[in-house]
């Protein structure tokens, strides 16, 4: 048998955190890859988005509806002090344009060498290939057997993540060893996905994208949720930040409506009457450059409703304007399907919440149990906010257990 006062599965960005901070422990890492951190080397297409630039409070904004899980995590362990770790250990940062904060070299392996050579510092274990067979919880901690034996040890920390990217190894392995220890799952779904449009009719603008448009999303005849930022489109569907941050809301049959112009109905169809009787003898597509948006995605609206770009402002009917009303204050897209873990860049849903302690990440079911990162059911949006949450709760379990009495 293999003893540590401290035994973590998973060697992803919460992992090597959790283990870079159980000071003064025995840490050994049980990884089932024959590297750490495969995820991570793909993150932010290889770039590895590390946190955001925004003030704390703003963070809060960007996990959904359990955000309140994080507070202690991220008050603890902010976005600066992320910024501050990897500076103080000979890795530059930059900011982008969107506040997005990247390694200077934008690579990502640049970021997990910086864990790695950490791990080893501190004289932390780690052991790929290793794939978990077996877990007992023991009168005195934990037993788990793994590809090169049994590991025993005080504290258990599941750091496996989610199912999203599963050919990094992202299979949901913690949900299944959570279970195995008493704990409930809330069922795992894609998150940060681009969405399938049925009947899609764009496919000719795809790589066009638009700025902070407002989408409003409806089940049946009921406005549920509405969500603003920018919006691309794909061969097949909808894409960018703005969709991406929205997926985890959406379902199948669902319907997107997208308000390109930023006004409300009411407010543009008086505009169009307005300017009607002032500017007639303006072609409609004139008129509608004042919104700046793509003209071949303007030519692609006003088809769809049969309008010919050229005619004047004066020669529209009322039926017209009602339609160019519709058309771009509320242009529905039907959902097909989000999606699926292939192409997610994370997963919503995960060990239940409610059975962990968000002040320690200890299980409030199995003592001496941690979790952190991905496999919780808690998800952020696109900019950097799941890494900084992962870094975060696995700070906070490290602060956990390094300051546990060694009973």
């Amino acid at each position: 048998m293999k003893p540590a006062d401290a035994l973590i599965i998973g060697a992803g960005p919460a992992g090597l955190f959790t283990a870079i901070h159980c000071k003064g422990r025995k840490v050994i890492v049980l990884e089932k890859n024959a590297v750490p951190g495969k995820k991570l080397l793909i993150s932010g297409t290889g770039r590895c988005n590390l946190t955001h630039d925004c003030k704390l409070s703003d963070f809060f904004d960007h996990y959904g509806a359990n955000h309140r899980f994080l507070k202690t995590a991220l008050h603890g362990f902010t976005n600066f002090d992320l910024i501050r770790f990897f500076e103080d250990h000979g890795m530059e940062t930059v900011v982008d344009k969107n506040g997005k904060v990247f390694p200077a070299s934008q690579k990502a392996s640049d970021v997990l060498a910086v864990l790695i050579n950490v791990c080893n510092k501190n004289r932390v274990e780690i052991n790929c290939y290793q794939q978990i067979e077996e877990i007992k919880k023991t009168e005195s901690g934990f037993e788990v057997k793994a590809g090169s034996g049994v590991f025993i040890s005080r504290f258990l920390v599941i750091t496996t993540g989610g199912m999203s990217y599963p050919v990094t190894g992202s299979t949901g392995d913690g949900y299944h060893f959570a279970k195995l220890l008493g704990h409930s799952i809330v069922p795992p779904k894609p998150s940060l996905s681009p969405v399938f449009i049925r009947d899609y009719t764009m496919a000719s603008i795809s790589g066009v994208s638009v700025q902070n448009k407002m989408v409003y999303l409806y089940r049946g005849d009921k406005k549920i949720m509405e969500h603003s930022g920018d919006i691309g489109f794909t061969h097949k569907g909808l894409s960018g930040p703005g969709i991406l941050d929205f997926s985890r809301n959406i379902l199948s049959n669902d319907i997107l409506k997208v308000n390109f112009i930023e006004l409300k109905s009411d407010d543009f169809r008086n505009e169009l009457i307005k300017v009607s009787e002032k500017e007639g003898k303006t072609a409609i597509q004139t008129y509608l450059k004042k919104f700046d948006l793509p003209r071949s995605l303007v030519l692609l609206i006003l088809k769809s409703i049969n309008i010919e770009p050229e005619t004047r402002l004066a020669e529209i009917t009322k039926i017209q304007r009602n339609q160019l009303v519709a058309a771009f204050c509320e242009f529905p897209f039907t959902v097909e399907k989000v999606g699926g873990f292939n192409m997610a860049m994370v997963t919503a849903g995960g060990v239940n919440l409610e059975e962990v302690n968000p002040k320690t990440m200890e299980s409030k079911l199995v003592p001496g149990l941690y979790f952190a990162g991905e496999v919780l059911d808690i998800d952020g949006d696109t900019g950097g906010y799941n890494l900084q949450a992962a870094f975060s709760m696995g700070w906070l379990v490290g602060q956990g257990i390094s300051q546990s009495d060694k009973g």
